[in-house]
């Protein structure tokens, strides 16, 4: 006799079910809290609250604002608030990255140089150093490179015609932004893990290509706020140059209402011009950190 095999089957157990995941395309909007309701109510007394005190307020004198926003005179001190603006901050940013790397090298002596740099223009008010730089030829009169052995100067120029009330100004504002965005840029680039700059290593890869290719991308993602901070407040910042007789949009505003005492409106248009050209550069910043978080933010 043929014996049969016999297949013992396991038992099927029953497994509970998933639950079943949302949709992409469905929205989920959570109930409204208490403390939401309570926001909207303040949000409610705030708007009503600058309503009378600003747009129903007729000490603003608004029509005088509006003559005045796009004065030839305003207009002209808005132009060289920018152009200050960008000067300084292409030089600043240049110090800060010529800065940043010193302070990564491996020499002592660059690292040593970088941080007393940094450490004098923190411990300097951004005011001092514009007035000492204005004043520099009290100081110094003359600026000279002598070569040795042949009693002959290479250049000898006068301090008071370098040192102009332009180029105090931007001297002195670029001097700052190097001092602070050397640090954006050293903290940027030592957020990127060593692991990858290893890797890079043991592919072949240059220094140049690792930093281009590997590095940049990564750190840029996180030197855009700190660093969107900082220019916006070099932009502010050019008010400071008032003290050393330099024609901004701040100075131009206080030379106007000086003569005709119209103060809080021509103090307004300038808080005007500050807020449009600051919110064109926060929407900016906005589509760069979209652009470099691409594959990192959903």
């Amino acid at each position: 006799m043929q014996e049969k095999a016999v297949y013992l089957q396991e038992p099927t157990v029953a497994r509970p079910e998933r639950p079943a995941e949302p949709s992409a395309e469905l929205r989920i909007h959570p109930r409204p809290k208490k403390s939401d309701w309570l926001c909207y109510a303040l949000l409610i007394v705030a708007l009503v609250l600058f309503y009378q005190l600003v747009i129903d307020n007729p000490r603003w004198q608004w029509d005088v604002v509006a003559h005045y926003l796009f004065n030839k005179r305003v207009l002209a001190g808005l132009g060289n608030t920018l152009i200050l603006t960008a000067l300084a901050s292409l030089l600043g940013l240049a110090f800060g990255v010529v800065i940043a790397g010193c302070r990564m090298a491996e020499n002592p002596v660059l690292r040593g140089a970088a941080y007393l740099y940094i450490w004098i223009i923190r411990a300097t008010p951004t005011l001092a150093m514009l007035l000492f730089l204005f004043f520099l030829s009290a100081l110094v009169p003359r600026i000279y490179l002598p070569l040795p052995f042949l009693h002959v100067n290479l250049f000898d120029v006068d301090t008071n015609n370098l040192i102009s009330r332009f180029s105090a100004a931007i001297i002195g504002l670029a001097l700052y932004l190097g001092g602070y965005s050397a640090e954006i840029f050293r903290g940027g680039l030592a957020a990127v893990d060593q692991g990858q700059r290893e890797a890079c290593k043991a592919m072949g890869m240059s220094d140049f290509r690792m930093m281009w290719h590997v590095v940049m991308p990564q750190a840029v993602r996180i030197i855009i706020p700190p660093l969107a901070n900082e220019l916006i407040t070099m932009f502010k910042n050019t008010s400071l140059v008032t003290v050393i007789g330099y024609v901004e949009l701040l100075t131009t505003v206080q030379l106007i209402y000086s003569a005709n005492f119209e103060t809080i409106p021509l103090l307004t248009v300038a808080c005007l011009w500050y807020l449009f050209l600051t919110s064109l550069a926060m929407i900016g910043q906005n589509l760069l950190e979209r652009r470099f978080g691409k594959g990192v933010q959903r």
